[in-house]
């Protein structure tokens, strides 16, 4: 494909932070704080967030290494081909592209759940039950709007998908300032004893869930040829945009703390909303705070068709997929076919219920930190393999960096398998995942095939 076909160069430093940071703070940070509190306490959960934050960082410097080296859509997909092969490659971003559409379809059921709050009336009559969830004719109507929108502003470029992001990552922040500042003037330490919850050991409890908070750091690379900066700024970005979420969680966690008495956190059904409507003694406040929350569901939804679309592109180029998935609109510049058809799929997602929609989204939660161990073992690979490739964001103690980033991926795998208390559940979340890695097997097979064919018929020539 010639570089006139390719992406629009667009995305300046605002962008890249935005569309990083928006796809971390998804709807997490107002839905289920309390849960962490409850969990942890308040400086139990800074502690879980403090170490898991480390762990990530480690993954990140990874990533910011061989996306400064190697700044080329499908990011992962580059990386594993250069270091491991081309069929390792795919194993690694065919479990990232899992990760990414599940997001995708697990936000067009939160959104209508976040608007519930905000308006009630949503609710307009069940359609059907699907594994014990309600299918609300209401919800799914909603989830098709933000479908639309999200598909639309993807389809016409990245320049509106990221003005998009930019505009709606504002207001995630100026709810979450408000909550903070409120916590300032209006919080008591008193609120948040004790401040390690008792057993001690939920502050684990709350370290497991880290990594699926700051997933989305990822989505830059994916966009790498749509990004107008000098390679070595796309790697310090990304290491900045995962400490940046960080500090984002433990703070909203420590505002919540020191706003919510510890009988009214028991019995908060939105922690975060309930928080700032003390604070602010207003009602007004909460629900400035799930306006923001919505904004975050709308930012992680936007980036990771972002990034899913990227790695389908990435997919079809190397013949893993159907080629269609590689055109680039003339116009657009952007990877519409693919962008197309993981909105179809976010369209008829609010149809099936919640309730297999969690199984994803746990399932595809395993799938990344899969990824995160290929890239890891990428990095440590082309530092042996390929010592002087231009690395212009470069780690200074790649050893400690990459190793350490192995081992961290490798602790958070081992909390998905069956001897730990967050496994994934038999049959529910592990047949996701063997149906699609069933999947993944048949378009390998596929590949194989075409390959051979396409050989045997040099062979002839």
């Amino acid at each position: 494909m010639s570089d006139k076909q390719r992406f629009a160069r667009v995305l300046r430093t605002r962008d890249v932070i935005a569309l990083s940071f928006g796809a971390m703070i998804g709807w997490s940070w107002v839905f289920v704080t309390g849960v962490w509190l409850l969990d942890a306490g308040t400086l139990g959960t800074v502690i879980a967030f403090t170490i898991g934050g480390v762990a990530i960082s480690l993954i990140a410097l990874t990533y910011g290494e061989l996306a400064s080296a190697m700044p080329k859509a499908g990011g992962e997909h580059i990386y594993t081909h250069r270091a491991l092969g081309l069929h390792w490659s795919f194993v690694c971003t065919w479990a990232l592209l899992f990760a990414y559409v599940n997001v995708c379809l697990f936000e067009s059921v939160a959104l209508p759940t976040g608007i519930e709050y905000l308006l009630p009336e949503i609710r307009m009559g069940t359609l059907w039950h699907v594994l014990g969830a309600d299918v609300d004719i209401g919800f799914v109507l909603v989830g098709a709007t933000g479908t639309a929108i999200v598909t639309w502003a993807n389809y016409v470029g990245i320049r509106t998908a990221a003005f998009v992001q930019s505009l709606v990552t504002s207001l995630i922040l100026v709810s979450g300032v408000m909550l903070m500042t409120g916590a300032t003037i209006n919080g008591s330490l008193a609120n948040a004893e004790p401040w390690i919850a008792t057993p001690a050991t939920g502050i684990l409890a709350v370290f497991i869930m880290v990594p699926a908070m700051l997933v989305g750091f990822d989505v830059i690379p994916q966009s790498a040829e749509e990004i107008d900066l000098p390679p070595n700024r796309i790697g310090r970005l990304l290491v900045l945009s995962v400490f940046c979420a960080v500090a984002w969680y433990i703070f909203v966690a420590a505002a919540v703390g020191v706003g919510l008495p510890a009988t009214d956190l028991e019995t908060a059904g939105m922690a975060t909303a309930d928080a700032a409507s003390l604070l602010w003694h207003s009602p007004v406040a909460g629900q400035i705070l799930v306006i923001g929350g919505v904004c975050g569901i709308l930012t992680s939804w936007n980036a990771f068709i972002v990034g899913a679309s990227r790695v389908l592109f990435a997919l079809a180029e190397s013949g893993f997929v159907p080629s269609a998935f590689a055109k680039i609109h003339p116009k657009y510049k952007t990877p519409y076919i693919g962008i197309l058809a993981i909105g179809l799929l976010c369209l008829v997602a609010p149809l099936f219920g919640r309730t297999i929609l969690v199984w994803l989204i746990n399932s595809g939660s395993f799938a990344t930190t899969i990824a995160f161990l290929f890239v890891a073992i990428s990095f440590v690979v082309l530092r042996k393999k390929e010592p002087d490739l231009d690395r212009p964001f470069k780690v200074t103690r790649p050893r400690l960096v990459g190793y350490g980033a192995i081992i961290m991926s490798l602790a958070l795998l081992s909390a998905f398998l069956p001897w730990s208390e967050s496994a994934l559940t038999w049959p529910d979340e592990w047949l996701t995942i063997v149906v699609w890695s069933s999947l993944g097997l048949l378009l390998f097979v596929r590949y194989l095939h075409s390959k051979k064919l396409k050989d045997d018929k040099s062979f002839g020539n």
